[in-house]
């Protein structure tokens, strides 16, 4: 017996050196196909889906912008693997160089790819409330949890990368040559919300901001409130084309700013009627209609979620 179970432990040290080895060979065959949606923007479209190890955590959307004197690209996917291949694909587009990345916000899906822009020299932008975020315990116990649930793509050498320049109030900024307008909107669906407007093309880069063809995630820090403000201010900008966080890009810009900001005001006013009448949160949620939004995409599990942090937020607006 002592022979066999030593021959079934060589056997599972050989499958999973097997799949550690497979793992590693797929992730350098990572390939991504960026979509041109303008005379000097391209865009990669993340999963309609959870992160998780099968998917190789691409479920957010990154783009970039082609300049006279470089190349500016907006976030950095979610994984070192995917950022090295968003850079592999910019590099059979254009063989300028990429001088600088915006961040909009620091969600583990928009940042955990920004190592490998900083390996190439790329500047990395954000919004300076970031710095909480990234010394706090909830990044280091992500990154941790990240590394057990998306592995082998986030693993121990995988790190939490700060900006090397803040922005902190609206500014006019020439990168590369490119004119942008990078205008901090949070706190809102994080505190370090960054939005980038593009007045050449008119592209709106919303981050998180906007979501389309799914329900937003309003996490525990998120505030409906300014986020609805943020969209309304969105539309001054009167883009043509807004590239979401998630989901397909938008060429009706004003009507999907429109449509998750009235979701944004339901929620709202439903919760809202919870919390000044007394209501439990689940005899609130059961009781309210949400068939205007129940077949989008992500509702089964976005849905609940949502109502409960907005609850919350009315309940103790000060949280």
């Amino acid at each position: 017996m002592p022979n066999t179970m030593n021959f079934f432990r060589f056997l599972l040290a050989i499958s999973c050196t097997f799949c550690i080895s497979a793992y590693s060979q797929e992730s350098k065959n990572i390939t991504l196909t960026p979509k041109q949606i303008s005379s000097s923007v391209w865009y990669v479209e993340g999963l309609t889906a959870l992160g998780s190890a099968e998917n190789k955590n691409f479920i957010s959307n990154a783009a970039f912008i082609v300049g006279p004197d470089g190349i500016v690209v907006i976030d950095a996917l979610g994984s070192p693997a995917l950022a090295e291949a968003l850079i592999s694909a910019i590099g059979k587009i254009s063989p300028k160089r990429i001088n600088s990345v915006i961040v909009t916000h620091y969600h583990a899906d928009h940042i955990y790819g920004l190592q490998a822009f900083q390996k190439i020299g790329a500047k990395i932008i954000a919004h300076p409330a970031a710095k909480e975020y990234l010394n706090s315990e909830t990044a280091t116990q992500r990154l941790s949890a990240s590394r057990v649930e998306l592995s082998p793509w986030v693993d121990d050498d995988t790190k939490l990368i700060e900006a090397n320049s803040w922005v902190s109030n609206e500014v006019k900024l020439n990168l590369s040559g490119i004119d942008l307008i990078v205008k901090p909107v949070g706190p809102a669906h994080t505190p370090e919300d960054l939005v980038i407007f593009f007045p050449q093309d008119k592209v709106l880069f919303a981050g998180d901001l906007l979501f389309r063809g799914r329900l937003p995630f309003i996490g525990g820090t998120a505030d409906t409130e300014p986020w609805i403000q943020a969209l309304n201010s969105f539309l001054d900008f009167k883009a043509t084309v807004a590239i979401p966080g998630h989901g397909s890009v938008s060429e009706n810009a004003t009507a999907d700013i429109e449509l998750l900001r009235d979701y944004l005001t339901y929620l709202r006013k439903m919760m809202g009627k919870a919390v000044e009448e007394l209501e439990l949160f689940d005899e609130a949620y059961a009781a309210i209609d949400w068939r205007k939004y129940e077949n989008i995409p992500m509702f089964k599990f976005a849905n609940r979620m949502n109502a409960y942090n907005t609850y919350l937020r009315l309940l103790n607006p000060k949280r």
